[in-house]
């Protein structure tokens, strides 16, 4: 492999890091091929430059799936940043125990030496069926699990939704319905 062609993809391997760790990622995922699409790349070498891929960038490694109008890969050294943006960025990836993480933001940074995502602008991360986070500011470290978000991560409100563990698939309302209301009686209290 000629060494633009690697250098290339050492850097397009950091973009499945963006959530191929800890508790929101399927860990055999990192050990499948990724494939990168966009309509324009601009890539060098010299890993003191940028690598811009722009334009319906989408990005598959096993069961992650993102997709984002710019990827903006920064690396040098030990560093490597990654900033991914859109209207919104969109990522899906099954976990281990096989339920999926769905997020959703106007950016995504990966920082590979702090081991955080932050997800920022309109945020939402939700475990269909488990939880839902959301916010204008989202921080997970991988290294630890950690989420924080409203003033904890510098921005604004946190609204988050927990489902209980013991409810049946069955009892659920479906997506966007509210709980059915029970019928008042009929007889009075007095």
């Amino acid at each position: 492999m000629n060494p633009r062609a690697a250098s290339t993809l050492s850097l397009l391997a950091g973009l499945a890091c963006v959530a191929a760790g800890g508790a929101w990622a399927k860990s055999s995922d990192r050990d499948q091929p990724m494939n990168v699409t966009a309509n324009s790349s601009d890539c060098s070498v010299d890993e003191s430059k940028p690598c811009i891929l722009s334009g319906s960038v989408h990005i598959t490694q096993g069961t992650l799936d993102i997709q984002s109008a710019k990827a903006d890969v920064r690396r040098g050294g030990n560093q490597q940043l990654i900033k991914l943006t859109g209207s919104p960025v969109k990522m899906k990836q099954q976990m281990d125990d096989g339920g999926w993480m769905n997020a959703t933001a106007s950016q995504i940074d990966y920082d590979q030496n702090r081991d955080t995502v932050v997800f920022s602008g309109k945020a939402v991360v939700q475990q269909p069926g488990r939880a839902r986070i959301a916010g204008e500011r989202i921080i997970y470290n991988m290294a630890t699990g950690q989420v924080q978000s409203g003033a904890a991560a510098g921005g604004g409100r946190v609204n988050m939704t927990f489902e209980p563990k013991n409810r049946s698939t069955g009892n659920r309302p479906a997506p966007g319905k509210a709980e059915p209301v029970p019928e008042p009686s009929g007889q009075d209290d007095d």
